[in-house]
């Protein structure tokens, strides 16, 4: 019994590294381009193309969350770690 939980703690540990490993293009393809289009042209959401928005604003936004902004933003999206947050705001500036 012991071996199977053990097993199974691996295994889901490799599972998180694994998601935490992916860049930031993959994990805004998968959490942010069915709003902000996948080029960041803005769909439902806002335009991401050629924002102002620095780098640390964007993580920000991510971790934190943005009062008075519509969800997911309004809180903090939690799926997201800050390296992964990171990794999306620096996928965001390279859009152009």
């Amino acid at each position: 019994m012991k071996r199977i939980i053990l097993s199974w703690a691996v295994s889901m540990l490799m599972l998180g590294i694994a998601f935490a490993a992916e860049d930031g293009a993959a994990i805004y393809k998968a959490k942010c381009a069915h709003c902000h289009g996948s080029k960041g042209e803005g769909k439902v959401g806002p335009a991401l193309k050629g924002t102002s928005l620095s780098p640390d604003q964007i993580a920000d936004a991510l971790t934190k969350g943005a009062p008075g902004k519509k969800a997911p933003h309004a809180k903090p999206m939690a799926q997201l770690t800050a390296d992964q947050a990171d990794a999306v705001a620096a996928y965001v500036k390279t859009l152009q």
